[in-house]
């Protein structure tokens, strides 16, 4: 069984993980866009 210290840390590693990952897929997004509107230009 996890104990409480565990948990604490997992789950500050789990909120560092899903904000890189939304950040991630922003930045993918937006360089994406960015290739796109100069490929057709």
């Amino acid at each position: 069984m996890a104990t409480e210290n565990d948990l604490k840390a997992q789950e500050s590693t789990y909120t560092g993980f899903i904000g890189l990952v939304k950040f991630g897929i922003i930045g993918t997004a937006l360089v994406a866009a960015f290739v796109i509107f100069m490929i057709t230009k």
